[in-house]
């Protein structure tokens, strides 16, 4: 049996405050490599950040008795935040060099640690920029495998990349939270294959209406709360 905690009705991605307000306010840091010359694509980026949020959920040393399995409760009995800043050359060597756990895509790297305070980040990554995650996919993203997990994104809505890896996090933990063990067990032995699309408006429409995980943002940045940002499609909660 898993020891994750599961969501209730007090939704961590609503935009009303509920009773995980009035809980300890935590934050899982991502990084993400953004090199001058050689910058990741933008639809990779947003795998690549949404595997290093289930990479670190499935990990062992979140759960149970594991190192990181206090601070990883901590986060997710209050609202599940996540901040994603950038780092280059001596930047990124040096959030290495911190506890975490570095995910590579095919042109991306994001590293993810486990949750910290929100008033709490280590300097090594406090200092690091926020904005400027702004990417781009130098060709348009194939169509997607239907018969693996599709995060779909709301194609109304402008985000910075930065932005867009965190609801594509969000939507990711969601997924998991719905499946049971065996189900996560065998994405994790996939190594978490997904997809990070962009739908038609009338395709999204049929998603936000299909009860499939959906993420609310609660627009502490860049868009308004209530926002709904992605749906999270696997195949097994279809």
């Amino acid at each position: 049996m898993t020891n994750d905690p599961t969501p209730v009705n007090d939704s961590p991605f609503r935009a009303e405050p509920g009773d995980r307000d009035l809980a300890p306010q935590f934050v899982l840091p991502l990084v993400v490599r953004i090199e001058r010359a050689a910058p990741p694509a933008r639809t990779d980026a947003l795998e690549t950040a949404a595997r290093a949020v289930l990479v670190m959920l499935g990990d062992e040393r979140s759960v149970g008795d594991g190192e990181w399995a206090r601070a990883m409760r901590d986060w997710q009995d209050a609202r599940i935040r996540k901040v994603v800043r950038r780092a280059r050359g001596a930047e990124w060597r040096r959030a290495q060099a911190l506890p975490g756990i570095t995910v590579t895509g095919k042109t991306a790297e994001v590293r993810v640690y486990p949750p910290v305070p929100l008033d709490g980040w280590p300097k090594d990554l406090a200092r690091l920029q926020v904005s400027g995650t702004d990417l781009d996919d130098p060709e348009p993203p194939v169509d997607p495998d239907l018969s693996a997990p599709v995060l779909w994104m709301n194609p109304d809505l402008g985000m910075s990349a930065g932005k867009a890896m965190a609801q594509a996090g969000h939507a990711a933990q969601l997924a998991w939270w719905e499946l049971g063990d065996e189900e996560r067990a065998a994405w994790r032995d996939a190594g978490f294959a997904l997809a990070v699309r962009t739908p038609e408006p009338g395709h999204w429409s049929e998603l936000v209406g299909s009860g499939l995980p959906l993420v609310r943002d609660a627009g502490f940045t860049e868009i308004a709360p209530g926002s709904c940002t992605v749906v999270a499609d696997h195949p097994a909660l279809r």
